[in-house]
Protein backbone atom coordinates (compact mmCIF):
# COMPACT_ATOMS: atom_id res chain seq x y z
CA UNK A 1 0.00 0.00 0.00
CA UNK A 2 2.96 2.56 0.82
CA UNK A 3 4.74 2.03 -2.48
CA UNK A 4 1.43 2.76 -4.19
CA UNK A 5 0.70 5.73 -2.36
CA UNK A 6 4.27 6.74 -3.13
CA UNK A 7 3.86 6.95 -6.83
CA UNK A 8 0.17 8.47 -6.85
CA UNK A 9 1.95 10.95 -4.73
CA UNK A 10 5.16 11.39 -7.09
CA UNK A 11 3.20 11.38 -9.87
CA UNK A 12 0.94 14.21 -8.51
CA UNK A 13 3.99 16.10 -7.78
CA UNK A 14 5.41 15.62 -11.37
CA UNK A 15 2.15 16.93 -13.07
CA UNK A 16 2.03 19.84 -10.74
CA UNK A 17 5.34 20.76 -11.46
CA UNK A 18 5.01 19.91 -15.27
CA UNK A 19 1.20 21.89 -15.57
CA UNK A 20 2.64 25.41 -15.47
CA UNK A 21 5.09 24.78 -18.47
CA UNK A 22 2.23 23.39 -20.40
CA UNK A 23 -0.43 26.15 -19.16
CA UNK A 24 1.61 29.14 -20.87
CA UNK A 25 2.57 27.29 -23.91
CA UNK A 26 2.33 30.37 -26.90
CA UNK A 27 -0.26 29.66 -29.36
CA UNK A 28 0.75 27.96 -32.64
CA UNK A 29 0.66 30.98 -34.71
CA UNK A 30 3.16 33.05 -32.40
CA UNK A 31 6.49 32.36 -33.71
CA UNK A 32 9.10 31.30 -30.27
CA UNK A 33 11.89 33.24 -29.98
CA UNK A 34 14.52 31.75 -28.24
CA UNK A 35 16.60 34.10 -25.95
CA UNK A 36 20.31 34.67 -27.51
CA UNK A 37 22.93 32.78 -25.32
CA UNK A 38 24.78 34.88 -22.54
CA UNK A 39 27.64 36.36 -23.83
CA UNK A 40 30.31 38.58 -22.09
CA UNK A 41 28.76 42.25 -21.77
CA UNK A 42 31.83 44.45 -23.25
CA UNK A 43 32.85 47.44 -20.24
CA UNK A 44 31.60 50.39 -20.52
CA UNK A 45 33.41 53.12 -22.58
CA UNK A 46 33.90 56.61 -20.97
CA UNK A 47 32.47 59.01 -23.10
CA UNK A 48 35.29 61.37 -23.75
CA UNK A 49 34.49 65.18 -24.01
CA UNK A 50 35.44 66.92 -27.54
CA UNK A 51 38.67 68.82 -26.93
CA UNK A 52 37.92 72.54 -26.76
CA UNK A 53 38.44 74.41 -29.61
CA UNK A 54 41.34 77.37 -29.60
CA UNK A 55 38.57 79.90 -29.09
CA UNK A 56 37.49 78.14 -25.96
CA UNK A 57 40.97 78.07 -24.83
CA UNK A 58 41.74 81.34 -25.31
CA UNK A 59 38.25 82.79 -23.79
CA UNK A 60 38.85 80.57 -20.90
CA UNK A 61 42.94 81.86 -20.29
CA UNK A 62 41.49 85.26 -20.37
CA UNK A 63 39.18 84.60 -17.64
CA UNK A 64 41.77 83.50 -15.98
CA UNK A 65 40.57 79.56 -15.59
CA UNK A 66 42.77 76.72 -15.20
CA UNK A 67 42.52 73.85 -17.10
CA UNK A 68 42.21 70.17 -14.41
CA UNK A 69 43.17 66.99 -15.49
CA UNK A 70 40.06 65.01 -14.26
CA UNK A 71 42.61 61.55 -14.31
CA UNK A 72 45.52 63.06 -13.41
CA UNK A 73 44.19 65.81 -10.63
CA UNK A 74 46.00 67.89 -11.76
CA UNK A 75 45.62 71.41 -12.96
CA UNK A 76 47.35 73.60 -15.89
CA UNK A 77 47.26 77.45 -15.51
CA UNK A 78 49.09 77.94 -19.28
CA UNK A 79 52.04 75.98 -21.08
CA UNK A 80 51.67 73.03 -23.38
CA UNK A 81 49.01 70.83 -21.49
CA UNK A 82 46.52 74.04 -20.80
CA UNK A 83 43.27 72.77 -22.52
CA UNK A 84 45.14 69.47 -24.33
CA UNK A 85 44.76 66.79 -22.08
CA UNK A 86 42.16 64.18 -22.96
CA UNK A 87 40.35 64.26 -19.79
CA UNK A 88 39.68 68.14 -18.13
CA UNK A 89 37.67 70.72 -18.05
CA UNK A 90 37.97 74.42 -17.07
CA UNK A 91 37.30 75.97 -13.75
CA UNK A 92 38.63 78.44 -11.46
CA UNK A 93 41.46 77.76 -9.28
CA UNK A 94 40.22 78.25 -6.14
CA UNK A 95 37.56 76.11 -7.00
CA UNK A 96 40.03 73.16 -8.35
CA UNK A 97 42.31 73.32 -5.22
CA UNK A 98 38.71 72.83 -3.32
CA UNK A 99 38.34 69.92 -5.37
CA UNK A 100 41.24 68.34 -4.30
CA UNK A 101 43.42 69.17 -7.36
CA UNK A 102 46.91 70.43 -7.42
CA UNK A 103 49.23 72.62 -9.61
CA UNK A 104 51.12 71.33 -12.43
CA UNK A 105 55.10 71.54 -11.95
CA UNK A 106 56.11 72.72 -15.51
CA UNK A 107 58.29 70.69 -17.14
CA UNK A 108 62.39 72.24 -17.03
CA UNK A 109 65.19 71.29 -19.57
CA UNK A 110 68.26 69.48 -18.27
CA UNK A 111 69.70 72.59 -20.06
CA UNK A 112 68.20 75.18 -17.99
CA UNK A 113 68.76 73.37 -15.04
CA UNK A 114 73.00 73.15 -15.85
CA UNK A 115 72.98 76.60 -16.76
CA UNK A 116 71.49 77.61 -13.38
CA UNK A 117 73.75 75.21 -11.53
CA UNK A 118 77.06 76.49 -13.55
CA UNK A 119 75.95 80.13 -12.80
CA UNK A 120 75.07 79.38 -9.10
CA UNK A 121 78.14 78.04 -9.06
CA UNK A 122 81.02 80.72 -9.49
CA UNK A 123 78.62 82.76 -7.42
CA UNK A 124 79.04 80.27 -4.37
CA UNK A 125 82.64 80.20 -4.70
CA UNK A 126 83.22 83.86 -4.65
CA UNK A 127 81.31 83.83 -0.57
Amino acid sequence: MKKILSLVMNTALAAAVALPMFAQAPAASTPVVKPAAPTAQPKARKVVAAAPTAQEIADAQSKGLVWVNTNTKVYHASGAFYGKTAHGKFMTKEDAEKAGFKAAKEPTSKKSVTTAAKAAAPAAAKK
